[in-house]
């Protein structure tokens, strides 16, 4: 299929095992290249009374607190997968099954660089099949109180987020992008979800944040940052929300649209996806042109641009 962008799966099988944040228990992973069209999909090796496999939808959202949850009608579930769904949203990843032993992932280092450096170590497979985009038509807000999130069409996908805290270690922070991988790479992927030193204890106290720690989250205490060696990047708060947005957004699949955000967080990115799909008029599914077609397409306009009449050759 040489016109049109195609799916994408794994070369071979990749593993990973660690400490879940919010669970507190080890382990372990392993992303299983799929065949076209089967989705994203986790598959609780640990659950075998009972259907165990969960596909990467936004129905199946079940919780948005501190982290996203989905589940199967069955009530099997895994958490805080928006990390490792940034980074196959940021690689292009369309088809795969996640075995996981546990109801969580692993938190590694608390960003997506593990996850997107496990991909780019085994490799991509390019699919027969075509990938399909949701392309946004129109605007679709939702908020909550001061915070919103809104997307809008765009020719690609787009970011544009904006946190604003009280706590003067963090403050007012925005950051636009277009994430493609080499800007998810340079940018995003090392960027560690954080925490509020007054919010911890709470955090346990429900039962969240058991295996938190400064080796997997940034902490800060007012105007200081309680983790010894720093900072990644002066924003590293603001870049962290972009990646946890680009996870979120990545349940609905690659997305064609400008994603503005003030003060968002799981639960609006959520509400955000969950008013799109649910606006038949907002959106619709279309297949992009491949690299040579797409090469073709730009000589073509950059013909009709020029006042000379000479050939334009295409690279094959």
């Amino acid at each position: 299929m040489p016109n049109v962008r195609r799916q994408s799966t794994l070369r071979a099988s990749a593993v990973c095992a660690g400490i879940s944040l919010h669970g507190g228990r080890q382990t372990r992973l392993v992303m299983n290249p799929a065949p076209p069209d089967t989705g994203l999909i986790f598959r609780r090796s640990d659950i075998t009374d009972r259907h165990n496999l969960i596909h990467v939808t936004p129905e199946s959202v079940t919780g948005v607190r501190n982290c996203t949850t989905i589940s199967n009608a069955g009530g099997v579930d895994v958490s805080t997968i928006e990390h490792l769904l940034a980074a196959l949203c940021a690689a292009g990843v369309d088809n795969l099954v996640v075995d996981l032993d546990g109801p969580e992932l692993p938190a590694l280092d608390g960003s997506a660089e593990p996850f997107l450096k496990l991909i780019e170590q085994v490799g991509l497979k390019r699919q027969a099949a075509a990938r399909r985009y949701v392309r946004v038509l129109k605007p679709v807000k939702v908020s909550s109180g001061d915070a919103w999130a809104r997307i809008e069409p765009a020719e690609g996908f787009e970011l544009d987020v904006t946190i604003d805290f009280d706590d003067s270690a963090i403050g007012y922070q925005r950051l636009k992008m277009a994430p493609n991988v080499q800007a998810f790479r340079d940018r995003l992927a090392s960027a560690r979800t954080f925490a509020r030193m007054h919010e911890v204890a709470a955090l346990q106290e429900a039962g969240l944040s058991k295996g938190g720690s400064l080796e997997n989250a940034v902490v800060v205490d007012g105007d200081e940052v309680l983790n010894p060696d720093g900072l990644r990047f002066d924003d590293e708060f603001v870049r962290h929300k972009a990646l946890d947005l680009m996870g979120d957004m990545y349940l609905g699949g690659p997305i064609l649209g400008r994603v503005t955000t003030m003060k968002s967080g799981h639960g609006l990115n959520h509400d955000l996806l969950a008013k799109l799909f649910a606006t038949a008029d907002a959106w619709d599914y279309i297949t992009l042109p491949g690299a040579q077609a797409l090469i073709a397409m730009m000589a073509l306009k950059s013909r009709d641009r020029s006042d000379d009449d000479s050939a334009i050759a295409v690279p094959a």
